[in-house]
């Protein structure tokens, strides 16, 4: 009796030191994977300038792009305009006259 006491005693010791050591190795992990979570979010934290100035930069370059379609469209329907008035002006001119000489008469 007093050898399987002495064993169980033994298990005993054994699994108590193997639940140490577990609970040992999980506070390691655990203390590893929260230094982690920090390095990470020091290092995405440490990025927001970046990210900051890359969505502005984009922003902008797809503002000069619009600004610069505007201006095109703009340009173009100037033109037009232009050649319309100018194809017109001789109609124009030819009614004021007939207009100007029918009133006088």
């Amino acid at each position: 009796m007093d050898d399987t006491l002495k064993r169980l005693l033994d298990a005993e010791m054994k699994a108590e030191t193997i639940a140490q050591e577990a609970e040992q190795a999980q506070e390691r992990i655990i203390q590893s994977a929260m230094r982690d979570a920090r390095t990470d979010d020091e290092r995405f934290t440490a990025r927001i300038p970046d990210l900051h100035r890359s969505f502005i930069s984009k922003a902008e370059e797809r503002a000069e792009q619009t600004v610069a379609e505007l201006k095109r469209r703009y340009d173009e329907r100037h033109v037009q305009l232009r050649e319309s008035a100018e194809a017109r002006e001789q109609e124009a001119l030819e009614a004021a006259f007939a207009l100007f000489l029918d009133a006088r008469r």
